[in-house]
């Protein structure tokens, strides 16, 4: 199976205080990887410099076998990071206009959609299941339907990989429930390999077929059928820490 993503003893520290040290990871094509670990193991900053926002100080990352800093393919890549949840409500925008703003670089000199671009909004709405709502403004969208929407933004340019920095905080049980279900749908019926940073151990690692765990400079990578939640709990947290189950 094609290596998607691979990362080969990075190290990366803030202000001289590492957070990341001789670590590795591989990512499959067709993998479901979740991210997870307390607050301030570099989750967030892991992702970063897999997508080459950050250098990492030490190491390597590669993207389809390619080093990141020759890798120019980036209509192969979707991100959804945590600033779509500062998103301007007030922002005069249709949801059709919001996911045709990912197809500006395809529209020419006038930036004008025409219908082959209408053509291509309206599939990537299909697929999250948003096509009534194309006309309407972003802004007067509950949380998790403005979720999907940036969803199909990122869709609209058919990345074969979708980063995703904790898409879930502030959004609703029932919206989260209907969120992993579309990612298994754009997992297993359309072959995106989905990576995804989240605070939620109980959840992702019954919805990912592979997790990645931080915790003390280190990334450690499991199987999800033979990932010991309760160990890692105590292992990253403290021997006192305990588990509590609340599966959706």
């Amino acid at each position: 199976m094609e290596k998607v993503v691979e990362v080969k003893n990075i190290e990366f520290a803030y202000d001289r205080a590492p957070v990341l040290k001789d670590a590795s990871l591989e990512i499959y094509q067709g993998d479901f990887m979740g991210i997870v670990g307390p607050n301030g193991s570099a989750k967030s900053t892991l992702l970063k410099l897999l997508l080459g926002l950050m250098k990492p100080q030490q190491g390597t990352v590669s993207l389809f076998g390619t080093p990141i800093h020759r890798f120019n393919q980036w209509n192969r890549i979707g991100y959804i990071s945590q600033k779509v949840r500062d998103f301007n409500i007030g922002f005069p925008a249709t949801v059709e206009e919001v996911v045709g703003a990912n197809l500006y670089s395809q529209m020419g000199f006038l930036k004008f959609i025409g219908k082959k671009h209408k053509e291509k909004i309206r599939e990537a709405l299909e697929i999250v299941n948003m096509t009534d709502y194309q006309k309407r403004l972003i802004g007067n969208l509950s949380g998790g339907q403005q979720q999907r929407v940036f969803i199909a933004r990122t869709l609209i340019n058919n990345p074969e990989i979708i980063f995703m920095d904790e898409p879930l905080v502030g959004v609703d049980v029932d919206s989260q429930d209907k969120f992993y279900e579309l990612m298994e749908k754009l997992n297993k019926e359309l072959g995106i390999t989905l990576v995804m940073v989240s605070h939620d151990i109980g959840v992702i690692t019954n919805r990912a077929n592979r997790v990645a765990c931080l915790g003390n400079q280190q990334v450690f990578v499991h199987d999800s059928k033979h990932f010991n939640e309760e160990k890692y709990i105590r292992d990253v947290y403290g021997k006192k820490a305990v588990l509590l189950h609340h599966k959706h």
